[in-house]
């Protein structure tokens, strides 16, 4: 997948969409010894107030203490799961992701990490964390999707969770990307 890097240069350097985000998520992917891209996917406790359980991209709400989206999705991944800013090469953004439930704007960060990471994940706002590999996600037979109040979501089943919402949304997105559509 060498050619994954380059297509991912070809990413926005801003985030694009009509409104402003409200959260920001890193999309943070690596190459392990093995040469296997790979992403961390993040579980949130089950003692979160909102999507408690959920797999969730490193991120959160955007703070006022933060100078940019990009600010917010290092901070929040250095907080959840200690990755650092100087280990990640942002790489562009991917299209904003609106919850209609708790009316969010998520704008997704891509980041590639410098080598494998080493996660601490924080108790208080992660469960657990994992490292599919990203062709994992790219047989579209592992997909799913379900209809809920109108709208059409989409699932996968990674390390015997569930990938679903937004973060199902924002991971179909970088595919499209990965794709070259």
């Amino acid at each position: 997948m060498a050619s994954l890097w380059d297509t991912l240069t070809d990413l926005p350097s801003d985030h694009v969409g009509p409104h402003d985000p409200t959260a920001a998520v890193l999309v943070p992917l690596f190459e392990d010894d093995d040469g296997i891209v790979r992403v961390v996917i993040t579980k949130r406790p089950d003692h979160m107030p909102s999507h408690p359980g959920q797999l969730a991209f490193p991120g959160g709400k955007i703070d006022p203490v933060d100078t940019s989206v990009l600010a917010a999705a290092l901070r929040e991944a250095d907080e959840e799961v200690g990755i650092q800013a100087h280990q990640v090469t942002p790489l562009g953004f991917l299209e904003p992701v609106s919850t209609n439930r708790f009316d969010v704007v998520v704008a997704p960060v891509v980041g590639r990490l410098a080598g494998v990471p080493r996660l601490v994940p924080d108790p208080a706002e992660v469960a657990s964390t994992m490292v599919p590999p990203l062709h994992h996600f790219l047989n579209e037979e592992r997909w799913r999707t379900e209809n809920w109040s109108g709208h059409e979501l989409w699932f996968i089943e990674v390390e015997g969770e569930v990938l679903w919402g937004a973060s199902a949304a924002i991971m179909r997105s970088l595919l499209g990307v990965v794709r070259g559509r």
